[in-house]
């Protein structure tokens, strides 16, 4: 610890050795994916032609923990990790806010994200079962460029698709894959049969999460030695991502200090998950009084307006059927900046828990977050990416809230990515030229 509570670092032993899995934790069981032809529970084996053998395992896992191995451990110290907590002390002046605001710092690996990850974890295993190349999807840019890394250092090859809106308007994401490694194209593409066909209806498609995620499974299951990995959404990756949220619990621990609110942003949930999964975890033992809010844009509002129901993955309809809140799969949304957070749904244990009361979810608007992102560069100094801007909006909202009751309310957020390869998006909102959603 540093300067008082201003900056809270773990050393290398702190590192989680296991990975938290909530499944065992969750209020009432998580329903199975569905064949969509049959509408009836499918088993593991169905994902054999996807994904390797140990991230199903991991994905279908009902032990509340799952081991690191040492190797991957040492990959995680190569990022980074353990990383650090800091305080916000001068947004908290600016506001004029009793509250105390704690923010994680997820975006100070190779790549800038929380993404890395699951990335090295989902790298690693593919590696040691022999596989050669990974496909993916990305919307943003942060998971693609994450899986490229993971898989240079691994000794992999990666295949990208990007939505087509970001990846004109984030140019150098694609160049920081294609400079690890990575093979990176726009989506839709013409280099799966389903991204041709949707070429031929509209050639002018801004393309979606849900398509890069059609064609990424083509790839994986048309492909040699090749399998696939995603960013977001199953359990799997969401559980990787818990060393986020096992660091930040031991880091208040240090400081003598308890959230009384943590806060994310939410696409498919990764980010959120890995900040707050442990802590809800906690929470469901009665060994924590904390609220929990997901935010997520107003433009792409799944949790908010959408429906919990059982829906694809994927626009393409080739993933089984999951249960959560969702928009529908044939939704396309609007060309907003943000565009890891362009997901028609959300992890299905993130809406179980929505739908169960654990969790809240709130939404805003495009304007709104970028004007948050500019107050935090200018008191933080620190650039968000648009993904993490949405999670800063719902902080300060909190944070006028306790001012409003005059109550020194402890809030914590995931810092989950830089901005300095979206300055694009800021370019406009400088402009006045951005749209609300």
């Amino acid at each position: 610890m540093e300067n008082g509570s201003t900056r809270v670092l773990l050393g290398i032993e702190d590192l989680p050795k296991a990975y938290y899995n909530i499944l065992p934790d969750l209020p009432v069981p998580l329903p199975p994916p569905l064949n969509p032809a049959t509408r009836e529970p499918i088993g593991p084996e169905a994902l054999a032609p996807i994904f390797p053998k140990e991230i199903i395992r991991q994905e279908v896992s009902q032990n509340p923990t799952e081991p690191i191995p040492a190797e991957l451990r040492e990959a995680y110290l190569r990022l980074g990790r353990p990383t650090p907590l800091f305080r916000a002390t001068r947004l908290e002046k600016f506001l004029g806010t009793p509250a105390r605001i704690y923010y994680k710092r997820e975006d100070l690996n190779p790549v800038g994200s929380h993404k890395p990850n699951t990335a090295i974890a989902q790298a690693y295993y593919a590696m040691r079962e022999g596989v050669e190349r990974l496909s993916t999807e990305t919307g943003a840019g942060q998971w693609g460029s994450a899986l490229a890394y993971a898989t240079n250092y691994f000794g992999l090859k990666a295949t990208v698709f990007m939505v087509r809106v970001s990846f004109d308007q984030k140019p150098y994401r694609k160049h920081l894959m294609r400079l690890f490694g990575a093979e990176v194209f726009p989506s839709p593409s013409d280099r799966t049969a389903y991204g041709r066909k949707l070429l031929e209806n509209n050639g002018h498609s801004p393309g979606s999460l849900g398509i890069a995620i059609s064609e990424a499974l083509e790839s994986a299951v048309t492909g040699t030695n090749t399998k696939y990995s995603l960013g977001s959404v199953l359990n799997h990756v969401l559980m990787h991502q818990t060393v986020i949220g096992q660091e930040t619990l031991k880091q208040f621990e240090m400081i003598d200090e308890t959230p009384d609110v943590m806060v994310g942003s939410v696409g498919g949930g990764s980010n959120f998950a890995g900040f707050t999964f442990p802590a809800i975890g906690q929470a469901m033992k009665g060994k924590l009084d904390t609220r929990f809010v997901a935010v997520e844009p107003e433009a792409v509002p799944s949790l908010t307006k959408g429906r919990y129901e059982y829906d694809f993955g994927d626009t393409g309809e080739m993933t089984p059927l999951l249960k959560m809140y969702t928009l529908g799969h044939a939704f396309v949304p609007p060309a907003i900046h943000a565009g890891g957070l362009r997901y028609h749904g959300a992890a299905p244990t993130v809406s179980l828990l929505l739908n169960e009361g654990v969790i809240e979810a709130q939404a805003f608007n495009q304007l709104s977050t970028f004007q948050a992102g500019e107050m935090f560069a200018r008191t933080e100094g620190v650039v968000p990416a648009p993904e993490t801007c949405h999670a800063i909006k719902g902080v300060i909202e909190l944070a006028l809230q306790a001012r409003e009751r005059n109550e020194p309310t402890v809030i914590a957020f995931n810092f989950s990515g830089h901005g300095l390869l979206d300055l694009e998006g800021y370019a406009q909102y400088m402009a006045g030229a951005l749209k609300e959603n």
